[in-house]
């Protein structure tokens, strides 16, 4: 489930190891580079993080966020 504080929505995914992790980010960056909107995201071994905000509207939680996260959800 997203979480939307600190102006972010933020999701933790975790996985069987470091090649399924890093398959859902190649999935996430081609969402993002077809909506032109680029996650911040961290990755260890099997975890993804990944915080989203629009930095145009201010670093805050915009439409464009919750588009991105329903997105990544749907993968």
């Amino acid at each position: 489930m997203w979480k939307e504080e600190n102006n972010q929505l933020t999701k933790s995914f975790e996985f069987k190891d470091f090649k399924e992790a890093f398959a859902f980010m190649t999935k996430v960056a081609m969402l993002a580079e077809q909506q032109n909107h680029h996650p911040y995201w961290t990755n260890v071994y099997n975890k993804v993080e990944i915080f989203l905000n629009t930095h145009d509207a201010g670093d805050i939680v915009t439409d464009k966020d919750h588009h991105l996260a329903k997105a990544i959800d749907a993968l």
